[in-house]
């Protein structure tokens, strides 16, 4: 067996069912999961329609590479969402099994030039970083990202050795949990680090579809206007789940520097990845279409404002620049404040430590809690209204 899979962490979804395993819920309310982020609004019924007429691609082996029709397609989006000068949908582009898969695979891939490589990661952060980068056989290295730097990672405050050793560096851009957008200075710094000391920039850009005022900024966009128009050291990965609400298609891509996704395409040959062709054509016409998507942002919009109406005056709470997380600040131990709303409310949150790390004393995400607005906007109110009821019972916590 491999010696490295007894360094990984148990996964946070396993650590809230073993810290909730024997606390019962109030039984007088239904239980409202505000957990993991799985979207639960509906499924487009385009997409629903192609994917049934497409069942015959069932008999046919998908092209790793996948189809040309897919590649062009997310192309032409790309080039229109991020306005960039163009994308190649021959060698810019790869269609993914979802970004959880190949943000792991990019990180088998690519790790393993340097001696003592690191990866670089937000903390908190998204658990397939840390996971990728450890079966990886790299150090992990965490960056902050904490309330007294307004849930910010302060790059330039990196130490010069970390960047040297440094092989893959992972943006989560809007940040999961706190909303953060990063920001034009922010890539330019970033960009010129890649340069200098020869290192991966892989940009999680999942909940991109997701905002409330502007359009968050994304990697490649920032390459155009930084000069960079190869997209040198850069690669985005985008996904259907969040934008379309299709978690199950297991649909998404990564684009940009054609020198690090010629080596990943081989990669995954031998990796036995390909989206099935039915799948591919259902995606051809979610990228295709962008009214299911404003009317997503549009229910999450309503679901935001409703529910921050009903938790700012009881809590350190606030809108995120994009995302559909709120990311609160406890008065109190963030494991015991879900286990006393089971108990008292049956409303499920996650512990933020566990989304993050311990550096020299300190886990950035503890005092704070997790919630998804993935449910039905009534769902979501009822929750918000149980919350602001416990924190008013508890208000000398």
């Amino acid at each position: 067996m491999n010696p490295l899979i007894h360094s990984l962490h148990p996964y946070p979804f396993q650590k809230l069912a073993d810290l909730l395993s024997s606390v019962t819920p109030n039984a007088d309310l239904p239980v409202i999961k505000l957990t993991i982020g799985e979207p639960q609004h509906d499924a487009p019924s385009i997409v629903l329609e192609t994917l049934k007429n497409a069942l015959d691609g069932v008999s046919k082996y998908p092209l790793t590479k996948g189809e040309n029709s897919l590649r062009e397609a997310i192309s032409e989006w790309a080039v229109k969402r991020f306005n960039l000068k163009s994308l190649s949908a021959d060698t810019e582009i790869l269609p993914v099994t979802g970004t959880r898969e190949a943000l792991f695979a990019i990180t088998q891939a690519l790790v393993g030039e340097k001696q003592n490589p690191l990866v670089v990661s937000p903390n908190p952060f998204y658990q397939i970083y840390e996971g990728a980068g450890i079966l990886a056989g790299a150090e992990l290295h965490y960056l902050p990202c904490d309330a007294d730097n307004h849930y910010k990672i302060n790059y330039q405050a990196v130490p010069e050795d970390v960047w040297q050793r440094c092989e893959l560096l992972f943006v989560c851009s809007p940040n999961n949990p706190a909303g953060t957008v990063t920001t034009l200075d922010e890539y330019r710094f970033l960009l010129e680090k890649a340069k200098q000391h020869n290192f991966a920039i892989i940009a999680d850009e999942c909940y991109s579809e997701i905002y409330f005022d502007e359009k968050p900024l994304g990697l490649l966009d920032a390459c155009v206007q930084l000069g960079n128009d190869d997209y040198d050291h850069c690669l985005i990965f985008q996904s259907l789940s969040k934008r379309s609400n299709l978690p199950g298609l297991r649909s998404g891509f990564v684009a940009g520097d054609a020198k690090l996704l010629k080596p990943f395409l081989q990669y995954r040959t031998y990796h036995g990845c390909a989206m099935p062709l039915h799948h591919q054509l259902a995606s051809i016409t979610a990228w295709n279409d962008e009214a299911h998507v404003a009317n997503n942002r549009e229910i999450y919009g309503r679901k935001f404002d409703q529910v921050l109406d009903i938790l700012s005056p009881v809590m350190a709470v606030e809108k995120p620049e994009a995302g559909f997380y709120l990311w609160p600040k406890l008065p109190m131990n963030d494991e015991e404040f879900c286990i006393k709303l089971y108990q008292e409310e049956s409303v499920l949150v996650l512990p933020g430590s566990y989304l993050g790390r311990e550096v020299n004393g300190h886990n950035p995400g503890q005092n704070h809690v997790r919630m998804a607005l993935v449910a039905e906007e009534s769902e979501c109110v009822e929750a918000a209204q149980r919350i602001a009821r416990f924190m008013k019972k508890h208000q000398n916590l």
